[in-house]
């Protein structure tokens, strides 16, 4: 009999990483694949930056093969956000628009010379 069942929310282990999905460990006996669509609701152009080997993450069971002890896992169904790459808040230079600020008016004068000298 199978300790697992559908539904039920595991902790998992990352083992190895593919293009199409993360494999996971769940204990000694199983383990599962997360495949690609069940990382994460949003686009992922590589899985590393959701997942990385070795994370222990929160997996929902979607379905069992209890002849091979495999499961197929969902990431995507039990945390938030795994994304780890956040891009980080754009810290402004104590110049801040100051290059833009002495420019633009140049950069207009320049523009509206040359529009006036085609006309």
């Amino acid at each position: 009999m199978c300790k697992y069942k559908k539904g039920d929310v595991v902790k998992a282990r990352i083992t190895s990483i593919e293009r199409y999905g993360a494999f996971a460990s769940i204990d000694a006996e199983y383990s599962g694949l997360i495949h690609i669509s069940e990382i994460t609701d949003k686009f992922v152009k590589n899985i590393t930056d959701f997942v990385e080997i070795g994370d222990v993450i929160n997996v929902k069971i979607l379905n069992i093969s209890k002849e091979k002890n495999q499961l197929r896992l969902s990431a995507k169904e039990v945390n938030d956000d795994l994304y780890k790459n956040k891009k980080r808040m754009i810290k402004e230079t104590i110049f801040g628009f100051y290059l833009l600020k002495t420019s633009l008016p140049k950069w207009i004068k320049e523009k509206l010379e040359e529009i006036n000298k085609n006309l």
